[in-house]
């Protein structure tokens, strides 16, 4: 038996950003290295993005655009010669602002969605990689939806992207251990909240891909033929490639390194292990019937596209929650399920992740 979902949310800030509105902020914030870079433009154009949403209120953006200062927002530049933008302190007091109500949000529509009485939830396990507050996440959930004071909690941090999959494996063992246990899994990120303020390359590119957002979902062991259910999960670190991914704690916010070689990586060496995962699990490649791939960006999807030789249709449903959303770290595989449950999605579905290591992580969805 394992963990069979009865309920999923999730929840977006309600400030919104378009790419040409992001090449503007990266002109004014990257200082005078990008004020007139002529290829900026390309490198959000190309992105495979249309809007993304984040914590960081309108009213800032506004003020960072006009060069006012009406918001009082730390966020606002300086003016000085290389101004790094706010302390990871001050970055951190609006994560332990803002984080908790957006994850409620997700949490508490999972839960209506479920019909469990929030007093049944034995299981609490909080995904983020984007902030650090205690008490945090998990307090705001109890509290504003009513869980028992001893609801067991597990927190999953600094993960990154595939950090949803990894909460996942955490849910089902507990439902696969215990009978009676009813677990919620919420993933929380806001990455606008490390924006770089500088030119270097790759934080360039993570400047014009990341975003915030919020899911969560709810479920008990079970094997309803109807409902979405865990069968297996697996994880592939890739031999050499520490250096290729990296997310370290800066004195100006958390740090991504994204070397360019991450799609030849993929594209080399998913394959090879992922046939040999669901070989392990009675299954081919040819027998998948949907896929929810974590988009790190367009390269990424295109490298999973090649390496395992599937059509574009294939990865639909990551497209468009990508061009609509950005990339939203931990929970965006979750909005991805959302999509294809609702669309009936033929299953097994393959729930795919990629984070520092660089490492892999999979689910198999029944």
């Amino acid at each position: 038996m394992s963990f069979t979902l009865f309920g999923l949310g999730t929840a977006l800030p309600s400030a919104t950003l378009t790419q040409d509105e992001g090449v503007a902020l990266a002109r004014v914030l990257g200082g005078p290295d990008l004020r007139e870079a002529p290829w900026l433009p390309a490198v959000y154009a190309h992105s495979g993005i249309k809007a993304r949403h984040q914590a960081i209120d309108r009213a800032v953006i506004d003020d960072v655009l006009r060069g006012t200062r009406t918001s009082g927002s730390v966020f606002l530049p300086t003016g000085e010669p290389g101004d790094p933008g706010p302390t990871t302190g001050e970055r951190m007091k609006v994560y332990a602002a803002e984080a908790p109500p957006l994850a409620v949000r997700a949490a508490r529509a999972a839960v209506s969605e479920s019909r469990f009485e929030p007093g049944s939830i034995t299981h609490l396990v909080t995904v983020s990689c984007t902030g650090f507050v205690a008490p945090g996440i998990d307090l705001a959930l109890i509290r504003e939806l009513g869980l028992r004071p001893t609801v067991e909690r597990t927190h999953v941090g600094f993960m990154g992207c595939h950090g949803a999959l990894n909460g996942l494996r955490v849910a089902n063992a507990f439902a696969a251990a215990d009978p009676a246990a009813r677990v919620l899994v919420c993933a929380v990120e806001l990455c606008s909240l490390h924006y770089h303020y500088g030119w270097q390359p790759d934080k360039v590119v993570a400047n014009a891909l990341f975003a915030d957002g919020a899911a969560a979902l709810v479920g008990q062991r079970g094997e309803e033929p109807n409902r979405w259910r865990v069968a297996a999960t697996g994880s592939c670190l890739v031999p050499g490639t520490e250096r290729a991914m990296g997310w370290v704690v800066g004195d100006h916010g958390f740090e991504m390194v994204l070397s360019r070689k991450i799609p030849d990586l993929i594209a080399r060496h998913l394959r090879p292990w992922l046939e040999g995962w669901l070989r392990d699990n009675g299954l081919s490649l040819e027998a998948v019937g949907s896929w929810a791939v974590h988009p790190g960006g367009p390269k990424v999807l295109s490298a999973v596209e090649e390496g395992l030789a599937l059509p574009r249709e294939a990865l639909a449903a990551t497209w468009a929650v990508y061009a609509d959303c950005g990339n939203m770290s931990s929970p965006t595989v979750l909005f991805i399920l959302d999509q294809l449950r609702r669309a009936n999605a033929p299953r097994p579905c393959v729930m795919l992740g990629f984070g520092p290591g660089l490492v892999a992580e999979a689910v198999l969805w029944r």
